[in-house]
């Protein structure tokens, strides 16, 4: 049984010598607002610092489940990050180890999913671990379903499942879904390891101890299914205007599988339309586009499971905008990372759309319908 111990729970550090102090953190912004003497209240140091000691819990946790699993007889297979294990390249279409250490699915040039641990039991079970400070754990559960959507994907022949370890008083532990199994962790404190990183005159660390098992294997040595991330956005986008009668096939959207995919993409695309048919509902500016600039069409997965219409605009190869309604129908526009996967996945598949698929404003208010429909159905 996978049951909290008292070593984890308790946040004993005695076997896990000075390991903590032999990770890298990213801590130039915080040291620099110690430097210039930021008082400890400031919500900019505040916010720092949570961050550091995010990693810090991050990295103490992984030590403490790397030696759990090592004991454990249920747990078969163990994945290393971090120094614990031979540095790679990042594979594409696999997991492997990031330039940061880290665990992760990645397309040849984008990251899709980062994991901060993962295991997997004699009863071939998959886990995917999340560890954190933060007290309200609603963005964790909205991240859950893709990296488990991910997961059952590549991994069909694996029941997946997710370990959630979170400090005393975080709230919102009740919702997790069903496959998912919390720890709660005593409060934890990164105070003497930033003690150690801001002390100028360092003891000597203990050398680093690595667990030597037979369970612990590296990341790209585990066996998955084949899955093209941008080939199946664009069969997705294919087969959603395929239909001979329909603008979009509801049947072939509203499968099982493909809603999965949908959890795993958050985003579907069916289309695009002039900017000056929709200059009015986006709220958009006479000189703020050329008037044939293209608007794609999306149809986001929100996290109530309904799905609603989205729109982008990509003025260049990394100027994205993201035009969407919140619940009470206000307009919000989004500057798009211009280094994230949204970015590349609308470069894409503007390249996939043809004149074929041209949408007026017509389809758009049945594509609303139809999907409204459909919500309003599924909640009944």
């Amino acid at each position: 049984m996978l049951e909290i111990s008292k070593s984890i729970k308790n946040l004993q550090t005695d076997d896990i010598s000075d390991n903590l102090l032999h990770y890298d953190y990213n801590t130039r912004h915080l040291l620099s607002l110690v430097e210039k003497g930021i008082e400890l209240d400031d919500p900019a140091y505040l916010s720092s610092y949570r961050s550091f000691e995010g990693e810090v819990y991050e990295n103490f946790v992984y030590e403490k489940l790397l030696r759990y699993a090592e004991t454990n007889e249920d747990i078969d297979k163990f994945i290393l990050k971090g120094f614990h294990q031979n540095r790679h390249k990042a594979y594409a279409n696999t997991l492997s180890i990031s330039e940061k250490e880290q665990i992760v699915y990645r397309t040849k040039s984008r990251e899709i999913s980062e994991f901060d641990a993962m295991f997997i039991t004699k009863n071939n079970e998959l886990y995917f671990v999340e560890m954190t400070l933060v007290k309200s754990v609603l963005k964790l559960r909205r991240r859950l379903r893709k990296k488990y959507a991910l997961l059952e994907t590549i991994f069909p022949n694996y029941t997946i499942k997710a370990l959630i370890i979170l400090n005393e008083g975080a709230t919102g532990a009740k919702q997790f879904p069903s496959y998912c199994k919390v720890w709660f962790t005593k409060e934890f404190s990164a105070s003497k390891v930033f003690e150690y990183i801001t002390t100028l005159k360092k003891r000597k660390l203990l050398p680093k101890e690595k667990i030597k098992s037979k369970k612990m294997i590296e990341a790209h040595m585990l066996k998955l299914h084949p899955f093209r991330y941008y080939n199946t956005m664009s069969w997705i986008t294919k087969s959603l205007r395929g239909h001979k009668n329909h603008i979009i096939d509801m049947k072939f959207l509203m499968n099982e599988n493909i809603q999965r995919y949908h959890d795993l993409y958050n985003k579907f695309y069916v289309g695009f339309i002039a900017v000056k048919y929709v200059k009015n509902i986006l709220q958009i500016q006479d000189d703020e586009y050329d008037e044939n600039q293209r608007v794609v069409i999306a149809l986001e997965k929100k996290h109530s499971d309904e799905i609603v219409v989205t729109y982008y605009i990509q003025t260049n190869r990394k100027r994205l905008y993201l035009y969407s309604f919140n619940d009470a129908g206000k307009l919000q526009k989004e500057k798009k990372d211009p280094y994230g996967i949204t970015v590349t996945e609308v470069f894409h598949i503007n390249k996939l759309m043809d004149e074929k698929y041209e949408l007026n404003a017509a389809n758009i208010k049945t594509i609303k319908k139809l999907l409204k429909e459909n919500y309003q159905r599924s909640k009944k």
